[in-house]
């Protein structure tokens, strides 16, 4: 652990240096280049959305402004993004306030409130409305100017030594889950924790877990159908979050039109996240038939209705231990239901805007 941020540090030191020392990493025209940070690879499909909004920052803004990537967690961490982002590790980054170990409560806790949410579009547009209504929200970003919200493919469960066939499989199995998911699985007597993705094909494969909860793009994506040969669809709803963003000293440091051309990118940088992830999510499951593993993708019908109970169940546990850290998390929890059933109603609420632009543009 200790050689890791000792590498961080020095990658952030060589990046100041660089800077401090003519700035040959810029362009003659003197346009001004921001480095971004993230733990994936460039071939993983998060990056592949990353760099078209790379390619669109540089062309919105005629070249003056330069995004340089740091790939594969050689400059950030998965687990304290959110910090090294804040103190200038890299001016910009991938933030993952669902796995930050402190600081942002509901952030985390809001992920677990979409129960019934239909698409990924409307993940995001939820989200954006909650940031809107609840300012907790924002406090917890304090330092940080959001570039990006995400939202993901629905997970289901990868498993090593046995498929679930049924919600009584999951008894006794140590896996990997996200915050949201951990009350459900251990009502079903599974043994869940929580992790950054990227430790998790080493936990698999050394056995230190018996499957992970993720969407099937992980199989492709994070090569987990090598150590996981099963997947079940078990659908597990979920929210979006905050999972691009800029320091507030690099933010002050660009000229107000330059801060515009990040606002007016926002749109394609989370339409190229969404359509990344779904076109991952097919290739994933192809990927898991041409691995010849054993996709289940249905539970019974019974099953996965008291699945969705216990989900809203777990909602309301997780609203009532936000309040150990000051924040009322039934108002967001309701408003979150409010706005999931409008839509399921075919109604779009005002906090949407004029238009969600994801909508016509997610299709691969």
């Amino acid at each position: 652990m200790i050689g890791k941020h000792l590498k961080q540090l020095l990658a952030a030191c060589a990046l100041i240096a660089l800077s401090a020392c003519g700035g040959k990493e810029e362009p003659a025209s003197g346009a001004i280049t921001l480095s971004y940070a993230s733990p994936y690879p460039p071939s993983h499909p998060f990056s592949k959305a990353d760099i078209e909004w790379m390619q669109a920052v540089a062309t919105k803004s005629g070249g003056r402004l330069v995004i340089k990537p740091f790939w594969s967690g050689s400059l950030i961490s998965s687990d304290q993004s959110m910090v090294e982002i804040r103190h200038g590790v890299a001016d910009i980054g991938l933030i993952t306030p669902i796995y930050a170990r402190g600081g942002a409560h509901a952030l985390r806790g809001q992920a677990g409130f979409y129960g019934g949410i239909k698409d990924l579009p409307d993940q995001v547009a939820i989200y954006k409305c909650l940031e809107q209504a609840f300012p907790v929200f924002r406090a917890e970003l304090e330092g940080l100017h959001v570039l990006a919200v995400q939202g993901g493919n629905f997970p289901g469960v990868l498993t090593r030594h046995k498929p679930i066939e049924r919600l009584e499989d999951l008894r006794g199995l140590r896996l990997r889950a996200q915050t949201e998911a951990l009350g459900v699985l251990r009502d079903l007597g599974a043994d869940p924790v929580n992790m950054p993705m990227g430790e998790v094909y080493s936990a698999l494969a050394k056995g230190v877990i018996d499957g992970v909860v993720a969407p099937a793009d992980t199989i492709t994506s994070l090569h987990f159908g090598e150590v996981a040969p099963y997947f079940t669809a078990l659908h597990f709803d979920r929210g979006a979050y905050p999972a691009r963003a800029m320091s507030d000293k690099a933010w002050q440091r660009l000229t107000p039109e330059l801060r515009q051309v990040l606002m007016e990118t926002q749109p394609v940088w989370e339409a190229a996240l969404a359509r990344q992830i779904l076109v991952a999510e097919e290739r994933g499951l192809e990927k898991g038939k041409d691995l010849g593993m054993r996709m289940i993708m249905a539970l019974p019908p019974a099953d996965q209705e008291r699945f969705r109970l216990l989900y809203a169940e777990n909602a309301r546990r997780i609203a009532d231990e936000l309040a150990h850290f000051d924040v009322d998390g039934h108002p967001i929890l309701t408003h979150a239901q409010e706005l999931i059933a409008a839509r399921a109603r075919g109604e779009t609420p005002a906090c949407f805007g004029p238009e969600n632009p994801q909508q016509a543009e997610v299709s691969p």
